[in-house]
């Protein structure tokens, strides 16, 4: 099985981080490859980065020049775009926002999401509000990091650990990590705050492994639906 995980930003030691994480999670016999857009933000934190990052996310699978894939795993949290993926590619696509809440869904009645800037706690939300999952989340708690902050282990653990407990506070039973560049946290601090954590990264890829082994893929009856081909049309921006 080969998963293809896309990051929503130019920065490649995110993608090889997300990677290493997707990887410690896939079963085996399960490669994957990580997939960096050529343009676009190098840091996804904001509206018009989340809409430009889309864009490009969805260019480079419309050119991805790789050997066939068998699902594609989103790394963005609260990002656009996953809509116009499972309209685009004929596999499986599973976004790690709503995979993280939708595992963290089975682990206790109300989940908070901990993630970088407080700005981007309205676009999670909303992204929540898409997936179908916000009615269980508890809490959206920023730990006042920028993405490419999380490279500093000790600054990280001790701004998530905060944010953490203020997320329990609100009524959190369970925790997500609310950047893919989080991944590995759970390790980390799961036995310190005694509560689950859930990496968006791992949970989206066991999703996908169990889509494909069920023979499941994307419904073609409405959202979905294949429109008129237009895609060989498209130019590319210029910046």
């Amino acid at each position: 099985m080969r998963i293809v995980v896309t990051n929503c930003n130019t920065t490649r030691e995110m993608t090889a981080e997300i990677v290493r994480g997707a990887r410690a999670a896939a079963g085996p016999g399960t490669t994957v490859t990580g997939l960096t857009p050529e343009w676009g933000p190098e840091s996804a934190e904001g509206w018009l980065d989340s809409y430009l990052s889309a864009a490009a996310v969805l260019d480079a699978l419309r050119t991805y020049p790789g050997p066939p894939y068998d699902a594609v795993v989103m790394a963005g949290f609260g990002e656009h775009g996953r809509e116009g993926v499972r309209e685009l590619v004929d596999v499986p696509v599973v976004d790690i926002t709503e995979a993280a809440a939708h595992l963290a869904c089975l682990l206790g009645r109300r989940y908070g999401v901990v993630t970088t800037l407080e700005r981007s706690r309205g676009q999670i939300e909303d992204s929540l509000e898409t997936a179908g999952v916000a009615r269980n989340c508890a809490a959206v708690v920023g730990t006042g990091l920028g993405v490419l902050d999380l490279a500093d282990d000790e600054r990280t653990e001790a701004a998530f650990l905060a944010a953490a407990e203020r997320a329990r506070g609100a009524g959190a039973e369970v925790l997500v990590l609310g950047c893919a560049g989080m991944t590995g946290l759970p390790r980390l601090l799961g036995d310190k705050l005694g509560l689950p954590v859930v990496d968006g990264v791992g949970a989206a890829v066991k999703l996908a492994e169990s889509l494909v082994s069920l023979g499941l893929t994307t419904s073609r009856a409405g959202s979905y639906a294949r429109p008129r081909e237009k895609r060989r049309s498209w130019g590319r921006p210029t910046l």
